[in-house]
């Protein structure tokens, strides 16, 4: 058994980092495959139910100083809630091999556009 001490570590770099620039899941998925050992489709999992506490209290200061504009955040949550539906349902019909595929591409693309706009 892992010591506290680490999931605490991990659960704190998550929640700085998903304050300052809104990407503590990107990260936490591969801290809880490789760091604690969690299987991949429960990393998934795993990663929105600690992320959803930390993001609302990101929201709340968001909002308190005037840093997010509430037009625009609700029509991409709804968006967000309906692809949320979408791919947690897939996430049950994808070979774990290709969910390791997909996100991984998805961090190169992330990675690319942060280096060239």
């Amino acid at each position: 058994m892992l010591n506290w001490s680490k999931k605490l570590g991990i659960g704190f770099l998550t929640g700085l980092i998903n304050g300052l620039i809104g990407v503590g899941g990107t990260l936490l998925v591969p801290a809880l495959i490789h760091v604690l050992g969690t299987d991949r489709r429960i990393a998934h999992g795993t990663s929105l139910a600690i992320i959803l506490p930390t993001s609302i209290i990101s929201i709340i200061i968001y909002s308190l100083s005037g840093a997010m504009p509430f037009n625009v955040s609700l029509y991409i949550s709804i968006g967000g809630l309906l692809g949320g539906y979408v791919g947690a349902r897939l996430l049950r019909k994808i070979s774990v091999l290709w969910l390791k595929r997909i996100f991984s591409l998805l961090m190169i693309i992330a990675g690319i556009r942060m280096i060239w706009p």
